[in-house]
C-alpha cells in the first residue's frame, strides 16, 4: 500500500516563497506519477501540477504557471513543490497524489489518482 506524506506547510506573506514536500513509502510500484492538488474553504479540490515517473516530465496549471516548480529526487521517494510569487489565492490545503500510469499523458483530475496524503496547509497573507 502506497503511504504519502506532506510537509512544509505554513504561513508566508504574499510576494514571499514556500517548499512542501511529498514522502513516499510503502507499495511496489515503480511507474507512480504524483500530482500536487489544493483546495481551498468552499471550494473544490483543484489540480496544481504533476510529474511523471522519471521524474523529468512535468504540467502545471495554468494558474501557477511560472511560479510553481515540482521536482522529484527518487533517491529520497519525495517531491517537492517550490512555490514563488505566492499569492492570498495561493491558500488552501496542499494534497499530494500518486497514480500508476505508464503512459505519456498527464492526469489532472482527482478522481484519477487512487492514493492521497492527508494534506497540509498553507496560508498566504496580503
Amino acid at each position: 500500500q502506497v503511504q504519502l506524506v506532506e510537509s512544509g506547510g505554513g504561513l508566508v506573506q504574499a510576494g514571499g516563497s514556500l517548499r512542501v514536500s511529498c514522502s513516499r513509502s510503502g507499495g511496489t510500484l515503480s511507474a507512480l506519477d504524483v500530482g500536487w492538488f489544493r483546495q481551498a474553504p468552499g471550494k473544490e479540490r483543484e489540480f496544481v501540477a504533476t510529474i511523471k515517473w522519471n521524474g523529468v516530465s512535468t504540467y502545471y496549471a495554468d494558474s501557477v504557471k511560472g511560479r510553481f516548480t515540482i521536482s522529484g529526487d527518487n533517491a529520497k521517494n519525495t517531491v517537492y513543490l517550490q512555490m514563488n510569487s505566492m499569492k492570498p489565492e495561493d491558500t488552501a490545503v496542499y494534497y499530494c497524489a500518486a497514480v500508476l500510469n505508464r503512459s505519456r499523458f498527464f492526469f489532472t483530475l482527482p478522481m484519477e489518482y487512487p492514493y492521497w496524503g492527508q494534506g497540509t496547509q498553507v496560508t498566504v497573507s496580503s
